[in-house]
């Protein structure tokens, strides 16, 4: 298995895995912690790191 060197795809993934563990789990994760995550991919996305 070959990870990404991209850090925003990275994040992304880190961020759609917590959403999928929260929405199956209903486990309480802050979700300001939730929005800062998707954030940061977000941007990392867009300037192609």
């Amino acid at each position: 298995m070959r990870f990404t060197n991209n850090i925003g795809f990275l994040l992304l993934a880190i961020y759609l895995i917590l959403v999928g563990i929260v929405s199956i789990a209903g486990l309480a994760i802050p979700p300001i912690v939730i929005g800062v995550l998707a954030l940061i991919s977000g941007i990392f996305v867009l300037i192609g790191r």
